[in-house]
């Protein structure tokens, strides 16, 4: 008797759940096809303008030393 109430209890709730699933399929089957088949509108390729800019180096306000005076010196 456990068997055959264990039995119906089973195929009860997999015809539940097989009906629910084909409902939905009935029920959002318009929308699944336009989310399939729908394109994108194409985005413009993006353009990425770059400005490199670095510091100059500030002239010194050293007087530059000659070299061979520099080694005599030494």
């Amino acid at each position: 008797m456990f068997a055959l109430v264990a039995a119906f209890v089973f195929i009860g709730s997999f015809l539940l759940a097989a009906g629910t699933i084909v409902g939905m399929l009935m029920l959002y089957h318009d929308k699944m096809v336009a989310a399939l088949t729908f394109e994108p509108i194409p985005r413009e390729v993006p353009v990425y303008r770059l400005r490199i800019s670095r510091r100059r180096a500030a002239p010194s306000t050293r007087r530059a030393v000659p070299v061979l005076a520099a080694a005599l010196a030494a």
